[in-house]
């Protein structure tokens, strides 16, 4: 099911300013019995992704209820996409005008599934992904460099690719964020630069707060993942996944993918 604006439809005009410059943001997330999951992050996360980009953020009640009226009756997927709407041809746009609105809803693919496994298998992509501070974090509707990443295989088997940035730092995978333990203390890239701010990351460093773990953001080369005790990729759609092989490296389990996994779904305030 979709709507665009509020109406059931499937039809978005040609001179809208998302589909011609992919100005605007996106949230993907999961529901439950018709509800969506972590709504408040999503939310928050949404409202600051517009906010960055002076873009109109849709009333909170009123996009919870067209997420709640297009949700799966069991479990499923919910996409909100904000556009800046429909303009006229070129870049500038008028101060204030009214956002495109669509939400959308899909089945549970199988890798999100509770029996789904649990480990999985990643590469590096040759891609670096370029440093835009103005736009670091956001998860805004211009994904060509995760496009030509996913390109990069089609080997099945292989669940997702990391990324660095031009500078050869890692900043996250081509649809997830990264983390990785050592000694007992949690990494993740810093993402000031690049990269997009997930809300299950946040969860995942409050989830590691709550149980006393160091946490640590900030700028790493990918031999300090190779060098970890225990890799992890997360997004709102599978949660916590372990790393257990990437490219020629694996890793045994060493438990912490389970816990913070099931951190997740406590209460995080």
């Amino acid at each position: 099911m979709m709507l665009i604006n509020g109406r059931q439809t499937d039809a978005i005009d040609a001179m809208d300013r998302g589909l011609a410059y992919g100005d605007g943001v996106f949230r993907t997330l999961r529901t439950q019995a018709g509800q969506p999951l972590w709504w408040p992050d999503h939310f928050a996360r949404l409202a600051a992704d517009c906010a960055a980009l002076a873009l109109d953020c849709p009333d909170e009640t009123q996009l919870q209820r067209e997420v709640c009226q297009v949700a799966e009756a069991g479990e499923g997927i919910a996409k909100i996409i904000l556009t800046r709407g429909v303009g006229a041809r070129g870049y500038a746009h008028a101060p204030g005008q009214a956002s495109t609105r669509i939400v959308l809803s899909a089945p549970l693919p199988v890798h999100a599934r509770p029996d789904a496994p649990v480990d999985i298998t990643a590469r590096w992509c040759a891609i670096r992904l370029a440093r835009q501070p103005r736009l670091a974090g956001i998860k805004h509707l211009n994904r060509l460099e995760n496009v030509l990443a996913r390109a990069e295989w089609d080997d099945p088997a292989i669940f997702e690719g990391l990324l660095c940035d031009n500078s050869g730092s890692v900043i996250g995978g081509v649809m997830s964020n990264v983390f990785w333990v050592k000694a007992g203390e949690l990494f993740t890239p810093g993402l000031h630069e690049c990269g997009v701010a997930g809300v299950t990351r946040s969860r995942v460093l409050r989830a590691a707060a709550h149980r006393g773990m160091r946490t640590h953001i900030g700028r790493w080369l990918p031999d300090a993942i190779l060098d970890a005790d225990e890799v992890m990729i997360c997004n709102s759609v599978i949660g916590v996944r372990r790393v257990a092989k990437l490219d020629d490296v694996t890793w045994p389990p060493a438990g912490w993918t389970t816990i913070l996994n099931n951190a997740l779904y406590e209460n995080l305030d």
